[in-house]
């Protein structure tokens, strides 16, 4: 019998956390947020700190998108290389977009404890490490791009990996002081069950349909009938912005994950670390706040959902082949596995901002690795946005850039 499960472990982990109303009567309201994952609440948090009457409208329940398959790895550390980057944007744009996730990273922890959060989060360090030897030189280059930039970074050669860590067969690797982890599904509900409390109005099970862009709104039409008009639309809806943007601005990609108990006779520091390596696709391991160890990647290109699920017993041979690889003797027993979709950029950057299609309304998209970083970035930009300011990152974050 197989008693693998292939939902989202933290679905299962938090059950159905808060039911929310579809909507049933028109509704009217400063900003309408689209997108009920963690993109959402913390954009929805900010909207109603800056005192704006919001709506907050999602097809399905609250965060059973996306939100709900992460792996909350929280680091600064971008898909795309420093030193990469800094070729692609410049030294400025580069630097400055790392350190925002930096920086997200603050306050994401000052956010969970203003508002007391359960939802585990805990400072951690990172490992990036190289896979390969040919791998070195590269990780070389992103080491000296980090420290010069002012990251808290270390390099570590393959016998230090081995003796802090136990990883063997490596080539050495970056630690980072500078990460952390959380079960975003908790604390996405967290921060929308606060914000009802002050006046936030959550529809799920309630589809955007047609906007019509009117003087000074928009009159949004949904599937279930009723209609919103809003003063400004804030898009919330990550790789599904692909089936409304209708140019090439993003590639979609499924990831693999699973979880498992851990023995921690095996592993050094592993509680403490988020760990992850050159390959491309690269694997990521994090331990869960109920003492879990997590481990996943095999990213390929998104077909359908069917057929990315089809692929969840062979994504797991593969991903488990390589953490064999560092540690040979650790005997891996799933409890859960489970594929999700994310999207990515050609620089690894998110898209925040306006788009020339959309009349008053923005888009918070964080894609890649940081989606959740790049989010918390997000809130600072919205607000800016909202009140009719500019951003430093704009330029960097923009469609057609």
């Amino acid at each position: 019998m197989d008693l693998k499960s292939n939902e989202p472990f933290w679905l299962l982990k938090n059950g159905l956390m808060t039911s929310y109303p579809s909507l049933k009567s028109d509704e009217e309201c400063d900003v309408l947020i689209i997108g009920g994952g963690i993109t959402g609440s913390l954009i929805a948090h900010q909207m109603i700190e800056d005192g704006y009457n919001t709506i907050l409208i999602d097809k399905r329940e609250i965060c059973n998108g996306s939100t709900s398959a992460t792996t909350s790895m929280l680091q600064y550390e971008i898909d795309v290389p420093l030193y990469e980057l800094i070729k692609k944007i410049g030294e400025k744009g580069a630097v400055e977009s790392y350190k925002a996730c930096s920086d997200s990273i603050d306050k994401m922890e000052k956010l969970t404890q203003k508002i007391k959060s359960k939802a585990g989060f805990k400072r951690k360090k990172s490992l990036y490490f190289a896979s390969k030897k040919k791998d070195v030189v590269g990780l070389k280059k992103e080491f000296e791009a980090r420290k010069k930039a002012g990251f808290e970074v270390k390099w570590l050669e393959s016998k230090e990996v081995l003796d802090t860590f136990g990883f063997e067969n490596t080539f050495g690797g970056i630690v980072s002081k500078q990460g952390a982890s959380i079960d975003a599904f908790k604390f996405a509900h967290e921060l929308f069950d606060l914000n009802v409390k002050k006046g936030l109005k959550i529809f799920d099970k309630t589809e955007m349909k047609s906007v019509k862009y009117l003087k000074g709104y928009n009159l949004v039409s949904t599937t279930n009938g009723p209609q919103i008009k809003a003063k400004k639309i804030i898009y919330c809806i990550g790789y599904e912005s692909k089936n409304l943007i209708k140019e090439n601005f993003v590639d979609l990609k499924s990831t693999f994950a699973m979880v498992s108990e851990i023995d921690h006779d095996k592993f050094k520091n592993i509680t403490s670390t988020l760990v992850w390596n050159t390959d491309d696709p690269y694997i990521y391991m994090r331990t869960t706040d109920d003492g879990r160890l997590l481990i996943g990647g095999g990213d390929e290109d998104f077909q359908d959902p069917k057929k990315r699920d089809a692929l969840l017993d062979k994504k797991e041979k593969e991903i488990l082949k390589v953490l064999n690889k560092i540690k040979p003797d650790y005997h891996f027993y799933t409890d859960f596995v489970w594929a999700g979709t994310f999207g990515e950029t050609k620089d690894g950057l998110p898209y925040i901002g306006e788009h020339p299609k959309f009349k008053n309304s923005y888009f918070v998209l964080g894609f890649g690795g940081n989606g959740i970083t790049f989010s918390v970035t997000g809130m600072e930009m919205a607000s800016q946005f909202m009140k009719n300011k500019k951003h430093l990152l704009s330029r960097y974050f923009k469609f057609g850039r």
